[in-house]
């Protein structure tokens, strides 16, 4: 009689445990990046009144008598499935579509989370600004002018340096591309300003000097009288102030050397050689470089008391190639520098986050340069979680260590910007299993009840 009263007991009691969970799915269900808990039930030891036994050749085998004793919580189980995403537009929220949990740091003290509500703190650091916890993840690091990010390394705080200086830097690279109309018309001996206009192709392109100072690199091109596939160049830096600037361009050296240089087509329109003005000519094979100095007005001058000079690099292409280089063709000309590699100086006022958590930072200058990248972390049993609030989860001993590495690798999901993941919550399933779980309690009770009437029964046959 007594074993269904502890029985209902252990039912009420667990199914209590049971909603609590529910109740907590509910509460939590437009809780970002949360993930819902789930109860499982077992039966507990049942108490044998009689064992089984075997056949024999006179009677068949018995199977034993044993009465439950009632039920138990099996497992509070963390379901880790997808929540919807969100669009948010706020360009430091991040969510993850897959596998894999933001790192996140507190002192030494290391939680992991769902939830990628970031933004930034007054000191320029990632955080989550609900709790001042920091995300982690690698800063770029400068490599002959190259951002490298190495996701080998420890994973540190992540600073954003809104507003942080990005030095100007002197161009050395500049390229031109593109075609010259093999039609252009040869300027005369003595050409009027039409006919000189007609038959030369300007294009210019802004450089900038080691203060980034922005200079116009004019570039004029004209075929030589008599040489129907062959072209005169001059260049001039700052041509309204050519006089000081006293431009330069040779192969190998400035040195010796005039602003001008000379293009050799084949009968195809391909480039066939370059010659400077001193002779020198280019390989036969390979890329064309020359290479270009001009003065740098209110600079410090040399010991023999000239102005600085600043040398930079103009490529043409490449001999015999239609591609990628200057081609001289029966089509308008447009041949325009498409590259130069110099800025002035700028400041960082804006960023963004890829797929692969790596941060962009987009400066006023125009340039554009990699600060890090946000880490992400997996488990082997990753239900093997403890809950600490927050958002966040710590390891425990059967979550197994935490696997840090960039996303998209090793099973882990990808980020997107500018998105939240919602809970995983579905008040449809939740309120379903509230009513199971409510009639479950109220037969519980009735068990409890309906012990008690039949104890009163026994209590009453004396009287």
């Amino acid at each position: 009689m007594m074993r269904s009263l502890y029985a209902g007991v252990s039912g009420l009691q667990n199914h209590q445990t049971r909603m609590d969970v529910i109740g907590n799915n509910i509460s939590n269900v437009n809780t970002y990046g949360f993930k819902r808990g789930r109860v499982s039930f077992q039966d507990m030891i049942s108490q044998q009144i009689n064992g089984a036994a075997r056949p024999t050749e006179e009677v068949g085998g018995v199977n034993p008598k044993e009465v439950g004793l009632g039920m138990s919580v099996a497992s509070i189980d963390t379901i880790f499935t997808q929540g919807n995403l969100q669009t948010t537009g706020v360009s430091t929220d991040l969510a993850i579509q897959g596998n894999g949990f933001f790192v996140l740091k507190n002192g030494d003290e290391t939680f992991y989370s769902r939830a990628g509500v970031f933004g930034v703190d007054s000191e320029g650091t990632l955080v989550n600004p609900a709790n001042g916890l920091r995300v982690q993840g690698w800063m770029a690091e400068d490599a002959n002018g190259r951002q490298i990010v190495r996701t080998s390394a420890t994973p540190t705080d992540i600073v954003i340096p809104v507003g942080q200086k990005d030095p100007p830097k002197a161009t050395e690279n500049v390229r031109y591309f593109c075609n010259l109309n093999k039609n252009t018309p040869e300027i005369p001996e003595n050409p009027t300003a039409d006919q000189l206009l007609e038959g030369t192709w300007q294009t210019e392109i802004n450089i900038y000097d080691t203060y980034g100072n922005a200079h116009q690199v004019q570039m004029n091109f004209s075929k030589v009288p008599g040489n129907p596939n062959q072209w005169n160049v001059s260049v001039n830096v700052d041509p309204d102030n050519a006089e000081f600037t006293q431009t330069r361009i040779g192969f190998g050296t400035t040195d010796g050397v005039a602003n001008t240089y000379t293009l050799n087509f084949d009968n195809t329109g391909k480039l066939l050689s370059v010659a400077d003005s001193a002779g020198n000519t280019s390989n036969p094979e390979g890329e064309i470089v020359l290479q270009a100095s001009y003065n740098v007005a209110d600079s410090n001058p040399d010991n023999a008391g000239n102005p600085y000079r600043h040398t930079f690099s103009l490529s043409l292409g490449t001999i015999g190639s239609m591609e990628n280089t200057i081609t001289q063709a029966a089509s308008k000309s447009t041949t325009k520098a498409n590259f130069q590699d110099g800025y002035k100086l700028g400041y960082l006022d804006n960023f963004k986050i890829d797929q692969s958590g790596t941060i962009t930072g987009v400066y006023s200058n125009g340039s554009v340069r990699t600060i890090g990248q946000v880490a992400m972390a997996s488990f082997t049993n990753q239900g093997g979680l403890e809950k600490k609030g927050d958002n966040t989860y710590a390891e425990s001993i059967n979550s197994g260590m935490a696997n840090i590495g960039e996303s998209g690798t090793q099973g882990k999901g990808s980020m997107l910007a500018g998105t939240l993941e919602m809970s995983n919550v579905d008040l449809t399933e939740q309120l379903t299993d509230m009513i199971v779980t409510q009639r479950g309690f109220e037969s519980n009770a009735k068990t409890i009840q309906t012990g008690d009437s039949m104890l009163e029964t026994v209590i009453n046959l004396k009287r």
